[in-house]
């Protein structure tokens, strides 16, 4: 009789190290998928915020140069790009962290959602700006209507379409990462329930 409880203590105690070990290699590898997801919000991130800066010199060559629109339209223009890959960039600050995902999950989890709820307010805070600089380019466009110059036209249809473009790109990269900042604080529920 002792011999078999001891036997059955001993079994107990492997399937305890194993379960363990399982507990370890889960975590490992859901810690491994939030990195990559987190990774992949860090490099839409850098592209968002290397197209702003960008704009600077595009956008005296497009809107000045040839689209003949107010140096006072380019200078606008330049600040709400650098204060859109400032404000990018201060959203991302905690997930280009590289051991972001080798700290506590409630701190990890915590650091994302704040992420989450940031750039969430930061689309509430852009689309009034966006608004008032579209407003701005029709009005500079319009100007290029004199003398029966038809350039502000084909400015506006331009202006047009690339803002619808700009508009789907936008919603649907800002809707995409919000379900990977989701995926990623759902991940973190689940591993902290097992516990």
């Amino acid at each position: 009789m002792d011999t078999q409880l001891e036997e059955m203590r001993q079994q107990m105690e492997t399937l305890k190290k194993k379960l363990g070990q399982q507990e370890i290699v889960n975590d490992r590898l859901m810690r491994r998928s939030m990195k990559s997801t987190a990774n992949k919000i860090v490099q839409r991130h850098n592209v968002v915020m290397a197209v702003g800066i960008l704009m600077i010199p595009f956008g005296y060559f497009s809107f000045v140069t040839a689209g003949g629109l107010s140096i006072p339209f380019w200078i606008a223009t330049c600040i709400f790009m650098i204060l859109c890959a400032a404000a990018t960039y201060y959203i991302g600050f905690d997930l280009r962290d590289s051991r972001l995902m080798q700290g506590k999950l409630l701190e990890v989890r915590r650091k994302v959602a704040r992420a989450k709820k940031l750039e969430n307010q930061w689309l509430f805070i852009s689309i009034p700006l966006v608004i008032l600089w579209l407003a701005w380019f029709v009005y500079e466009a319009m100007l290029q209507n004199v003398d029966g110059n038809r350039t502000g036209y084909g400015l506006m249809v331009g202006g047009a379409i690339g803002g619808v473009i700009g508009a789907v790109i936008g919603f649907s990269l800002h809707f995409k990462t919000q379900r990977q900042y989701q995926e990623i604080i759902d991940q973190i529920e689940d591993l902290t329930n097992e516990e």
